[in-house]
């Protein structure tokens, strides 16, 4: 090894030695706690397939898929929905533009801790404000995080507070739209609806493919929101909420590992969202080729 590799190896070291400790080591130990009973305090042993094997008998895990499931796909579109049209509000020339801007970005710099709390609040079924308002209006006035029927929904409305990422990035994209294909269709006689699909929409197709993609996977991996909701409520650590309708993936998981102590088939559960997030990637990207158009349609 010459000087120039060896000084090069030396400055990459910190970024080698913190993956092996905090990344390859601990990805190949959950492997192998897959395929083990272990509860921290004593020794893993080897049980082969059993965890798998008990997770398909689990009725709590498959329940906790169908709730994720719904979360993914409902709030994915929503949640991009809403983000394109307020970017494209906010792409607009009017007055106080930069304190709109400000004001859609601040929710996603406060603690998701702190947003739960706040909407929990907000949305009590007793006292919340939104309630309060429902009940000023004359409409009905649901238990939003007591009845099954609305719980997911709450937390799908939940996430539309901190889209602010999303609306930045769309809203960095559609900038880059030229204008002149707009002014183009504008001559053509082209509609709002027409602009918007066959221009907007095609331009910035690759940044859809992103946000859906991370939100995809960040729906699978859903946990703090619905976690610090079934834990404030009435209902102690280990409950899912009413007839386990916030019983997420990821609750589910931390569980399993950590109140029931069963680290094996937490580790199982680990890579069984491992493989269902590659395969959801790996079908969005083989219908992007219909869909996704890459360097503005040259």
């Amino acid at each position: 090894m010459n000087k120039n590799n060896l000084t090069g190896f030396v400055f990459a070291s910190p970024w080698i030695i913190g993956f092996l400790a905090f990344t390859l080591y601990p990805l190949c130990a959950s492997l192998y706690y897959g395929f083990t009973d272990f509860n921290v305090f004593q020794s893993p042993r080897f049980v082969g397939l059993d965890n798998y094997r008990d997770l398909m008998g689990d009725d709590l895990f498959w329940k906790s898929i169908r709730n994720t499931l719904y979360l993914t796909v409902i709030s994915t579109p929503v949640n991009l929905l809403f983000a394109l049209l307020t970017a494209m509000l906010l792409n607009t020339r009017i007055r106080g533009l930069s304190v709109y801007r400000t004001v859609y970005y601040i929710p996603t710099i406060i603690p998701l801790a702190a947003t739960s709390l706040l909407w929990m609040w907000i949305m009590n079924g007793q006292y919340g404000l939104l309630n309060k308002l429902l009940g000023w209006l004359g409409l009905p006035q649901p238990g939003w995080f007591s009845d099954p029927a609305y719980s997911k929904m709450s937390l799908i409305l939940m996430g539309l507070w901190g889209v602010g990422n999303i609306i930045i990035i769309f809203l960095a994209s559609l900038q880059e739209v030229p204008q002149s294909l707009y002014e183009s269709a504008s001559i053509d006689g082209a509609g709002g609806f027409r602009k918007f699909r066959h221009i907007t929409i095609h331009w910035i197709s690759p940044i859809i493919l992103f946000q859906l993609i991370m939100q995809v996977i960040n729906n699978l991996q859903y946990f703090t929101q619905a976690y610090f909701v079934i834990s404030s409520s009435n209902l102690n650590q280990v409950s899912g909420g009413p007839e386990n309708s916030l019983l997420m993936y990821a609750v589910y998981l931390y569980q399993n590992a950590f109140i029931y102590f069963k680290m094996g088939k937490a580790s199982a559960m680990a890579w069984i969202l491992f493989v269902m997030a590659g395969i959801l990637t790996w079908i969005i990207f083989k219908s992007s080729k219909r869909w996704v158009t890459y360097g503005g349609g040259d």
